[in-house]
């Protein structure tokens, strides 16, 4: 069957085509001309002709050998049914006739299978069972369903098949019932300002549920409007089969038209506008902003001040203007200095909100020495400019800035001052004078002089000429002299307003002379009685450093004559002596001898130092005994006599106090076997309902808890025949 896909106009009354043909197996093909003609007029016999249902047959095909049709082994291909889409009816409307040739002897019955008949959507299509007419029942939607594939069947009375199944194909042809739709009712797209003629801006895109292969899902689009129309109403084309949306004309400028607004329209049929369906979206494109207004200042010179060893304040304020977008980096301005600061005193940053530019001090400045500064300035953005632009990359300015004077701090120098003297200096000794500057020297300002620290009160200071002298003798070995250094801090203060000062510390380093004398260490010592098994090893103090301490020199005095008689001494080096007893035996006591300890100092220094020997009983390992350490440590015979007697008293009055507390329970527990038997029985009888006459049922124990260990000793009775009251002894409350 041939049949037009869509509306097309003949050029005469007839046309030609061809119509090919080809066996899918042995490949043979055949081709037909057709000649299409156009009836002028319409008998009611010609309608009844083409109203005929066309008719499908299950195939046969001629047998060579046997001379008759057979039944074909391989399956035809049956062309497809196309049935427009949305049909009016009636329904249901006849398609097509299935048809056995094998009706002619046989009751056969048809049937369809197949989504649209008996699969969903169901009872789309329907069969005559008897003549096989295939029917429609109710318009189709091909962008629902766009083929539906179904199966014949015929089969006898008995439900045998008669015939191999064959595949029905139905195409939905489809009609012009939808609308192009945009994905997006409105498009965002951006373009950079400036940009030449054909720079791409973006992309809109519409779909339509028709056949896109067919003309109703062709699209076309098209620009209806812009707003602004300026400089140009057509800045802006688009692409009528991508929807691509370019640049057609120069002159884009942020700063006088920043976004444009476009009216897209789809169209199908290939934007035919008579038959074609249309809709309509907005595109809105941004003009983004390039560097192409650099910044300007907004004077040529500005001025501040600032008060002289200030830092981190702000001395002027730059002010710039720029026609480009805020706080982009086209917008955002960098400042620096390009001349008049050598020294690196000022810096400028820039301010994020205002894009001000703050110059400020990073080093202090003084007065005396720099009361102006000149700065050269530039002011540029943070991105080069667009390429094009005729205006220069940066803008200058200069910057003014005067130095205020104040009154600063006097100050000492050097600071700390040190000097050399040696200890022992008398008092009203002139050390050195210690004096202040005043860096202000415009200012013709006095400074005084006072002492603020001085730990030993040793110096005082003129206020005027700030000389320094002695008040008391200057001590090396004094506790406020650290290695040999003595510090004192004084304080220079001026008579400007308002006043100020500074402190200054000196540094004495202090010479030693020999003025101390060494002393023994230790300077207590025990020893036995005998002259073995131990001796006592000495050294010796001296407060003042080489060379006026060791080596030093160890000996006895000749007097008393007991001395040396008892004692010896041996040098054993420069450091360090021996002391031995030198008879073979000394009472146990306390023994002091004299030392004579001679320094090396120029002239030497010498000095007799008491040491304390204790001499004492010792055991086998040279050792004193417990007693002689009490003795050693200061104790008499009668003290330890009065220790030991204060003991012995202390043990007796415990023990007294024990047998007071046992005699004192006995007597409760005698009290306690005295009470009244006819008081006491009622709490105490014990009542037993068994019988027995056992030796083990004869005794029973009384005994209760929570009594005591005495009062828990086992009470047993003798049941006789007569219960006797049993006094027990009540547990204590």
């Amino acid at each position: 069957m041939v049949y037009a896909v869509r509306s097309f106009p003949l050029s005469s009354e007839h046309a030609k085509f061809l119509i090919y043909a080809q066996d899918k197996e042995t490949q043979e093909k055949w081709q037909v001309a057709v000649k299409l003609s156009l009836k002028p007029t319409l008998t009611e016999e010609s309608v009844k002709e083409s109203a005929e249902v066309e008719e499908i047959v299950f195939p046969r095909q001629f047998s060579k050998h046997s001379g008759h049709l057979q039944r074909q082994k391989r399956d035809w291909v049956i062309p497809p049914i196309n049935l427009p889409e949305n049909s009016r009816g009636p329904f249901p409307q006849e398609l097509v006739r299935i048809r056995s040739d094998r009706d002619k002897n046989l009751s056969l019955r048809y049937s369809v299978t197949g989504p649209g008949a008996d699969q969903p959507p169901t009872g789309i299509f329907i069969i005559n069972p008897i003549s096989g007419q295939l029917s429609v029942t109710k318009p189709l939607d091909r962008e629902q369903i766009a083929r539906f594939h179904l199966r014949a069947h015929a089969v006898d009375i008995n439900g045998n098949q008669v015939e191999n199944p064959i595949d029905i194909v139905i195409n939905v042809i489809d009609m012009n019932d939808n609308r192009p739709e945009f994905l997006h009712q409105v498009w965002n797209g951006t373009v950079p300002e400036g940009s030449k003629p054909g720079t791409y801006v973006m992309t809109v895109t519409a779909i339509d549920a028709d056949d896109p292969n067919a003309l109703n899902g062709m699209l076309r689009y098209r620009i209806v409007s812009q707003a602004p129309s300026t400089p140009s109403p057509n800045m802006f084309t688009i692409n009528n089969e991508t929807g691509d949306i370019i640049t057609v004309a120069a002159g884009l400028d942020r700063e006088k038209v920043q976004q444009y607004t476009l009216i897209i329209q789809a169209t199908d049929m290939e934007g035919n506008p008579t038959y074609g369906l249309s809709n309509t979206a907005t595109a809105v494109i941004t003009v983004t902003d390039v560097n192409d207004n650099p910044p300007e200042f907004t004077a040529m010179t500005f001025y501040g001040e600032v008060p002289e060893n200030r830092v981190d304040i702000i001395v002027a304020n730059l002010t710039v203007t720029d026609k480009d977008q805020p706080h982009t980096p086209a917008w955002n301005a960098v400042y620096r200095i390009s001349g008049g600061d050598p020294t690196g005193r000022f810096a400028i940053q820039t301010d994020p909100n205002s894009n001000d530019g703050l110059v400020t001090v990073v080093k202090p400045i003084d007065f005396e020495t720099n009361r102006m500064f000149v700065l050269t300035v530039a002011a540029e953005n943070q991105v080069p400019l667009a390429k094009g632009i005729q205006h220069p990359p940066q803008s200058t300015a200069t910057v003014s800035v005067t130095v205020i004077d104040v009154n600063e701090n006097p100050y000492f120098a050097p600071n700390p001052k040190i000097i050399r003297q040696e200890e022992g200096l008398h008092a009203g000794t002139m050390l050195t004078t210690f004096t202040a500057q005043d860096p202000d020297r415009y200012m013709q300002q006095n400074i005084r002089y006072t002492k603020l620290s001085d730990p030993a009160n040793w110096l005082k200071i003129d206020p005027v000429n700030g000389q320094i002298t002695t008040i008391a003798v200057l001590d090396r070995e004094s506790p406020n002299v650290k290695n040999n250094i003595y510090n004192a801090t004084f304080l220079a203060s001026d008579n400007g307003i308002p006043p100020m000062s500074g402190t200054g510390t000196l540094q004495i380093y202090l010479l030693d002379i020999n003025d101390n004398a060494p002393q023994v260490l230790p300077q207590e010592a025990e020893t036995c009685e005998t002259p073995d098994p131990n001796s006592i090893n000495i050294t010796a103090l001296d407060y003042d450093i080489d060379p006026n301490a060791g080596p030093f020199a160890f000996d006895l005095p000749l007097s008393p004559v007991t001395i040396k008689r008892n004692w010896t001494i041996t040098r054993l080096n420069g450091d360090f002596a021996q002391l031995n007893l030198k008879i073979k035996f000394l009472e146990a006591g306390i023994y002091e001898v004299p030392i004579i300890i001679t320094d090396s100092g120029n002239p030497p220094k010498s000095n007799i130092s008491i040491l304390r020997v204790k001499v004492c009983q010792c055991d086998s390992n040279g050792d004193c005994t417990d007693v002689d350490r009490i003795v050693g440590a200061g104790l008499g015979t009668g003290a330890i006599i009065a220790i030991l007697l204060c003991i012995i008293i202390l043990l007796i009055l415990v023990l007294m106090f024990v047998v007071w507390m046992k005699r004192r329970d006995k007597e409760r527990q005698a009290k306690q076997l005295l009470i009244d038997p006819e008081d006491d029985v009622r709490d105490n009888i014990l009542k037993y309902d068994e019988e027995g006459g056992g030796e083990e049922d004869q005794t029973e124990s009384f005994c209760r808890p929570g009594w005591s260990t005495v009062m828990r000793s086992c009470l047993t009775a003798t049941f006789t025949s007569r219960v006797q009251a049993i006094l027990l002894p009540q547990p204590p409350k």
